[in-house]
């Protein structure tokens, strides 16, 4: 592909082949609504995907079975490129392009279902109302997941924060963000990289990496990772202490020569400093499933040691 355009703005429909299959994508250029356009970032992410399946973060086998939310996703594309490849993904738009998604979802899985009626479908595909920075949208669909996607969500200054608190919300410490986009204004660009940079590790991917024929020199694609926080490293210490006493290392074990009775008021400390973190994090609403499990584990092995006089 040259610097002419992927999708023409006078169609109706794209027709586009993906991983073996015939995809039709409704789309309505002439509609007030940007998210009723596919735009060209959506299928040079979709065809990158497809390129870079055999092997290696994107291959069916690492991919079957994990939670995908896209953003923005207008006509559904780059959803449709994960749920091909084994993914549960929940497509998202504000509720006017909603009709439209729907509609493409429907077809395109009735269309690979009738193509192919005596095979399992590899992945799930569902659509769900998401505005971006609210709070029972994102509830409601149940983050964190374990992989983020978006294309051409990025063009317009006022809504990089609202993307980036979205983003946040949804995330957990293993979560990656797969973004494609392209490059329109060069304010708005480099006022999202510097945004991007401050929260996660920023991976450009290469144009030798994408589709030789899905490609332009205004499209980008890149791939993210939070960056670890004090947040993250209070939990890798959490972590380290439950080993410790699940390996009888703890400093209450290794002290207790110059404890003596004191041993089970150390120990009480300890408890109320669990008991402490867990309230903290249930009243702030930020204390995610995982982050509770590793609290009561830490908990129950303290409680353990503790011994009633």
């Amino acid at each position: 592909m040259e610097a002419d355009r992927l999708n023409s703005p006078h169609t109706s429909a794209i027709i586009l082949d993906v991983l073996g299959h015939q995809l039709h994508f409704s789309q309505d250029p002439n509609s007030k609504h940007l998210g009723t356009t596919v735009w060209d970032a959506s299928m040079v992410l979709v065809k990158y995907l497809e390129k870079n399946c055999r092997k290696g973060k994107f291959c069916p086998s690492k991919l079957k079975g994990k939670r995908v939310v896209e953003l923005g996703a207008g006509c559904g594309v780059a959803g449709f490129g994960m749920s091909l490849l084994g993914c549960d993904v929940i497509s998202t738009d504000q509720t006017e392009v909603l009709p439209l998604l729907m509609r493409n979802v429907e077809r395109n899985t009735s269309r690979i279902m009738q193509k192919n009626p005596d095979t399992v479908p590899v992945g799930s595909i569902n659509v769900a109302e998401l505005d971006w920075g609210n709070e029972d949208h994102i509830k409601a669909i149940d983050p964190p997941f374990d992989f983020i996607i978006g294309t051409d969500v990025v063009y317009a200054e006022h809504l990089l924060e609202p993307l980036l608190q979205t983003i946040l919300a949804l995330s957990g410490p293993k979560t990656s963000i797969l973004i494609g986009y392209e490059v329109r204004s060069t304010s708005v660009h480099e006022q999202m990289l510097l945004m991007w940079k401050k929260n996660f590790v920023v991976k450009t991917v290469p144009r030798a990496k994408m589709d030789s024929n899905y490609q332009h020199p205004s499209i980008q694609l890149f791939i993210m990772s939070l960056k670890p926080t004090e947040r993250c490293k209070t939990i890798q210490e959490m972590d380290q202490q439950v080993e410790e006493i699940e390996n009888g290392e703890s400093s209450q074990e290794k002290d207790q020569d110059d404890v003596g009775s004191s041993g089970v008021h150390e120990v009480d400390n300890d408890k109320d400093g669990v008991k402490s973190d867990l309230l903290v994090g249930l009243q702030s609403g930020q204390l995610s499933e995982w982050e509770a499990r590793r609290y009561g584990s830490m908990a129950a092995r303290l409680l353990r040691d503790v011994k009633i006089p």
